[in-house]
């Protein structure tokens, strides 16, 4: 299991796990933030991770707008405002 620190002191460290799945791509795991994410390498899914990781905690991008659900053809009125647990297998075990 691979840790990551930002090294400032004031960040928690987190728990990843890396899995090769059977295709030989990567997944990447933060089951503290609830969050996972794939790559063609480890690194790559790392860094995918880390991306998702700061979307999920609103450091970085927009939020999500009614009229964002719509141009995906979503109805916003049958999305739950907050999250829910991903239907992912790495999240159940």
């Amino acid at each position: 299991m691979a840790q990551a620190d930002a090294g400032n002191g004031e960040s928690p460290r987190r728990q990843i796990h890396l899995v090769e799945e059977a295709d030989g791509t990567w997944s990447a795991i933060d089951e503290g933030a609830g969050v996972a994410s794939q790559g063609t390498t480890r690194a790559e899914a790392l860094a995918n991770l880390d991306e998702a990781v700061a979307l999920h905690e609103g450091e970085i991008g927009e939020p999500v707008t009614d009229a964002d659900l719509r141009d995906l053809g979503l109805d916003p009125n049958t999305v739950p405002d907050e999250p829910q647990e991903p239907d992912a297998p790495w999240f159940s075990e």
